[in-house]
Parts: structure tokens; sequence; C-alpha cells
């Protein structure tokens, strides 16, 4: 047994500004995240949230700026102490004062502060639990919590000793009727994120309980373990609260059925929804500003979740709905209004970027705002947008642009002095004909260093999803440039299946995970050789996670030759035990038309597990404890099975990660583990 630490060495490495070298994971890990922006109601300033890595602690903490948009070269002022961890910062209405979330006592609380004063921090709220998320009254008298709670309680105080009560007792077991006993990396507990609305005193904080508004629906508000506040929202004038949900049940890990309800924000009646009519998923509500309409999400096939969300018009009035963008082939994000109310914001995948786009309501057109690179939230007021923007070169920036479209400025130089000496490999799209004579397209990226007329390793990547892309997005997971770093180029394509290019390329890959997946691969990586003469196709590995660990696996038994080595990380090795030992049923079940005892031989076409006897490149296979997507023990097995037939091979899992690989030094040690993987086997 091989033991692997991440040094002092190391952590000292990272806690520092280096000397000029090529880019690596501790430039990775220790790069600041800036997120959720959020525009003030006049468009002088901005709130953001940004993360910065203590990688001594082993952690992110973030906290909560502010930018004047309106002051010539002023610079970003921190909001919060460095100490506290805060997020979802946003406005009140009138732009005088921030709130967002922080630790209050034991709990996560919602604090506000005034902008204009300059006074300190105020805590708006003292609960006895967490506050999730929230969202302010158009009028800026109420908010909306969504507190976790079981629904039997009448009050917090009820959780809250049912919680200490379970905490003090001695026996450890928990019994389940029903399935979602776990989700994502968490075991349930009972508890459901439900709404609640508080009164906000002149100021600014919360002294009554708050009153729940969701009670009767068995469900998570927002859902679970993402959503976020653009699931619930208020009319105009604050009477009424629209949110979403999926009704639990016994259906819940096999059911996408979310819907739109409504409830009196005075809580004078039961939330009703609105619709029951559509069995496949409506979310993300938002009202129009005279309150006449509501705009939201919807999905059309029950139980695909990748399936294209068009963008609904709902008339309050008559109960008659309308699709608005029916010719646009994307998938929309959730939305934002302009402030003439003829306007809808979005953001999607669009050919290998992640775009804004304006959707005019009237006739239902899309305009594409920014250019390449991928967009990572946004907010709009009046004729300006500020969005963060990254692409495979540069993490993520704030940007402002017109609402109309057009060159954007960029506000934040946030990483400026560490890229200034991390190096990185130029990247270039292309494009190949692919399984069925399909346009299909990828990238490479050229290794730092590159000197024309040598030859270079390669790591081809196969993303995850499947229903995903590898985008021109700077990753804080599978990063390219940190094997560029390593003097590795990189190939990665998105075949059948990826988002952004249109919802019947998205669609090709349901049932046919083995089929043109895999000679999209096969084409794309002969068209790269053929192209970019400094691949060395010699000395090659492959890699991947998720549905892209799958592949990997797949590849071992059905497509071996390129290869030298093999990377996974968190693959499906064996379809039919997948589909009952994985959380979120519903995915499986389309993917493979139905239950593992219904179609097995769905289960069976291109499953990993019966091409073991084909398996012959040393693989390295990465698989967490907190997995329940896809559960550690499909990872042991493909360990087993590579040991049984001995073929060199390592494994490294990680006792506190999930389907991802998220503190520090964990995700130092996964890349130094991967790259001397790689440079093992691609040695000349």
């Amino acid at each position: 047994m091989k033991l692997v630490f991440a040094t002092l060495a190391l952590a000292c490495a990272a806690s520092a500004v280096a000397a000029p070298h090529p880019f690596d994971a501790h430039d990775l890990v220790m790069m600041e995240r800036v997120s959720d922006p959020q525009i003030s109601p006049d468009g002088k300033r901005v709130l953001y949230q940004l993360r910065e890595t203590d990688y001594a602690a082993n952690k992110g903490v973030s906290g909560i700026w502010l930018l004047d948009l309106a002051a010539k070269n002023a610079q970003p002022v921190r909001l919060t102490d460095k100490a506290v961890n805060a997020s979802s910062p946003r406005w009140s209405v009138d732009g005088k004062s921030a709130y967002y979330l922080a630790k209050g006592g034991d709990a996560m609380q919602l604090w506000q502060r005034g902008i204009a004063d300059g006074s300190r921090p105020v805590q708006a709220t003292r609960l006895a639990l967490d506050v999730n998320n929230y969202r302010l009254s158009p009028d800026g008298k109420n908010v909306l919590l969504s507190i976790d709670i079981f629904v039997d309680c009448n009050d917090l105080a009820c959780t809250k000793k049912r919680l200490d009560d379970t905490a003090a007792n001695k026996a450890s077991g928990t019994l389940y009727d029903k399935l979602f006993i776990r989700h994502w990396d968490t075991w349930a507990d009972g508890r459901r994120s439900q709404l609640f609305i508080a009164a906000i005193g002149a100021d600014g904080t919360i002294a009554a309980e708050p009153r729940l508004l969701t009670r009767g629906i068995d469900g998570d508000v927002p859902s679970k373990p993402f959503g976020g506040d653009d699931e619930y929202t208020f009319s105009p004038d604050g009477k009424t609260v629209y949110f979403d949900a999926r009704i639990a049940g016994k259906t819940e890990p096999w059911s996408t059925n979310f819907d739109i309800y409504k409830v009196p924000s005075d809580g004078s009646a039961t939330p009703r929804n609105f619709t029951a009519g559509n069995l496949a998923w409506d979310g993300f509500p938002l009202a129009s500003a005279d309150g006449k309409t509501l705009y939201y999400l919807a999905m059309k096939r029950p139980g695909f979740e990748a399936d294209r969300f068009g963008i609904m018009a709902l008339d309050l009035a008559n109960g008659s709905t309308r699709e608005i963008d029916p010719n646009w082939d994307r998938s929309a994000g959730s939305l934002q209004l302009s402030s003439n109310g003829k306007t809808l914001y979005t953001s999607t995948d669009d050919n290998g970027d992640h775009a804004v786009f304006a959707i005019d309501i009237a006739s239902g057109k899309a305009t594409r705002l920014n250019g390449p690179g991928q967009v990572e939230g946004f907010s709009v007021a009046g004729n300006d947008i500020v969005f963060a923007h990254s692409t495979l070169k540069s993490p993520a920036d704030l940007f402002r642009m017109d609402a109309t479209g057009g060159k954007a400025k960029q506000l934040t130089h946030l990483n400026a002095a560490r890229l200034a000496d991390a190096k990185m490999g130029d990247y270039e799209f292309y494009t190949f004909k692919g399984a069925d004579d399909a346009t299909v397209q990828g990238y490479v990226v050229k290794p730092v260093g590159y000197e024309k007329g040598k030859k270079y390793p390669v790591a081809f990547i196969v993303h995850g999803g499947p229903q995903g892309a590898m985008t021109n997005e700077f990753h804080y997971r599978w990063n390219p440039q940190t094997y560029a770093g390593q003097g590795f180029a990189v190939v990665t394509v998105n075949f059948h299946g990826s988002t952004g290019y249109g919802q019947a390329f998205t669609d090709s890959i349901s049932g046919d995970w083995g089929g043109k997946p895999l000679v999209d691969l096969q084409k794309g990586w002969a068209a790269a050789l053929e192209k970019f003469t400094f691949l060395d196709g010699g000395r090659a590995c492959a890699l991947g996670a998720s549905y892209g660990g799958y592949m990997v696996y797949w590849i071992a038994g059905n497509w071996p030759q390129p290869w030298k080595c093999l990377v996974d990380h968190d693959g499906v090795f064996d379809n039919r035990m997948m589909g009952y030992s994985t959380e979120e049923l519903w995915f499986d079940e389309w993917e493979n038309k139905g239950t593992p005892w219904e179609n097995p031989e769905n289960y069976e076409k291109y499953n990993p597990v019966d091409y073991v006897k084909n398996w012959r490149d040393p693989m390295l296979v990465i698989h967490s404890a907190r997995d329940y997507r896809i559960p550690i023990e499909q990872g042991i097995g493909a360990f087993t099975a590579l040991q049984r037939r001995g073929i060199p091979s390592e494994f490294l899992t990680f006792p506190d990660e999930n389907h991802w690989v998220l503190k520090p030094q964990n995700s130092v040690l996964w890349h130094d583990t991967v790259n001397a993987w790689l440079k093992k086997w691609t040695a000349q």
C-alpha cells in the first residue's frame, strides 16, 4: 500500500505568488473565484462574492465585495471581515444596503450592512436554524427565507430540539421507509427545505418568528442539492409568492415533475399548483413588471433531466400559456427581466461557449450578447449587464456591457499577479465529421513552452454529464491548463450528447452511451492528429470523470489501441448495478429506457463490466467515499478487475469528497497523482 501526502513544502509553495513557471495545480487552487455579481438598482455599483483559499486550513473562504462603477479607477472594497465566510449578496430595494448570508452564532443567518453610511454589519435574523437562501420583497418590507425543517413541526424550535435530541442519542441507527435515503453527498434525516416569510423592521432586522408559507408541500423549496433563490419569487405587489417544487412521496428518486405553485404572502391560503398538466419539469418563475404574466421554464418529456427548457408565459388572468421561444434550439437558464418589460435575459451553452442571450418576448427572437467564453453569472439593471466571465486561459473576472450587447469592459483583474507568473498554453477549436456524418466540435490546448516542430504527449479528456460540454471555460476540476503546464497537449471532443449544439444533438446519446459518442471520440482523435502535427499519437493517455469515467472503462475494453494509460475518476463500471445503487434514478431509467429488471438488455448493451477480458492498458482509478451519484463500489470493482488481471493499476480515494474533489489540498494531491501517472506511461 502506498500512502500519498501533500507536503508542507507544497503548502508553502501554494501560499505565495511564485517566480515565472508553467501553470500548475497549486496555481489553480489559489485563484480567487468571483461569482454572483449583483448590480445595484441605479446601475452605479456591483456587489459580488469572492472565494479565496486558506490553503493551510484546507478550505475556501468567501467574502462580499463592493465595486463602485461610477468612480474613476475605483478599487474593490471588502464588506465582510476576512475571517467571515459570507455568500449570496443582494441589494436592498433602495440600493442603500447590502444583504448577505454568514454565520451568526451556530447557524447561517441573514446580515445587513449600510453602504452609503459605511455602517457596521447588523445581524438581521437570530434563528435557531440555518438560512439556506433568501429573497427580498419588491417593497423591501419582507423577506422569504428557505430553512430546513421537519414538516410536522409547528415552529423552528421544534426542529432544533429534535436535532439536538438525535445528536444526544447514543443509538446511531436510522430507519427509512422510502428512497432518497441519501442524495449527492448527504444522508437524509427527514428535513425539507421550506419557505418562510418574515417582516423586516426599520432597522433592517427581523424581530418576529418567520411564518411558514409552504405548509403541505412534501418537497424541497428550493430543490436540493444545488437549488437557489431563482426557484421562488414575489409578485410585483408582494402579495403573492411563486415557487417550484417536486412533490416527494415515494416517487421522488425517479421523477422530474417539478411544478409552479402560488401562495398568498400573508399565509391566508395553502399553495396552489399552476402547472399540474405538465408532468415534466416546470421551474424558475419570474413575474412580469405589471404582475399580469408569469414567466417560467418548462421541459416537455417527463423523466428527462436534460430536456430542453423552453421559456413559457402564463397569463395569470385566464390561465393560458404560450412558449415564447419555440424556434430557439437552446435550453434556457434562469431568467431576468429588462426594465421596460419587453426582454428576458438568460444564459446557456452555445457552440463551445456559455453565453448571455436577450429574448424578445413578443417575437421570441434570441440574440447572443457576448463574445467567446464562459458567462458564470450575470445581473441586469437598466441598460447595463454585469457578468462574471472566464476563458480557457483566464479565470473569471467581472465585465460590464450594454444590455443590447457589444464590446464588454473589464471591471476587475482579480488574479493579475498570479497570472503574470503562471504560463499557459494557447488553444484552438476545431470541427470534424463525426458519427452519422454530423459536424462535431473539439479543441486542442498546446503545452506550455510549445516549440514548432516538436511533438508532445497528449492528455485526451472525455467530459462528463453526459449532457454537458467542455467549453471555453476556466474550470476548477478539469482544467486543461494543469496538463499543458506539465508539458502535455490536451485534446477534448464535444461528442454526441453534448450541450450547446441543439437539442437533437443532446438527445442522441440516450440509449447509445457506447455508440455514437465513441465514434465521435475516435474520429475526433484522428482529426486532431491530422490537423495538429505536434500531437504525439504514440504517447497519449485518456482521462474522464462521471460519464467520462464510464467512457474510459468502455474505451479500455473497446478502443485500447491508441493509449499508453487511462485515468478514471468516479466512473460507471457496471451499468446494471448503477441502476440499483445511484440516488437519482430518473437519470439511469431515462438513459436506459426503463428499469434494470424491465429492460436488462439496455443496461447490458454498453456495459463496461462485460469487456474486462479485453482490458490491457495501465489504469489509475479515483473514487471518493461520499460520492452517492456513482457509489464508490463502482471504482473498487474496476480496481479489483485490474488487479486480478495483473494490469498495472493504482487506486486513489478520498473519504471526505463527493462526486467532485473540492478541498484545496485534496485537489493538489489529485492533480499530482494524475500527472505522475501520465508521465510514467508516456515517458520516452
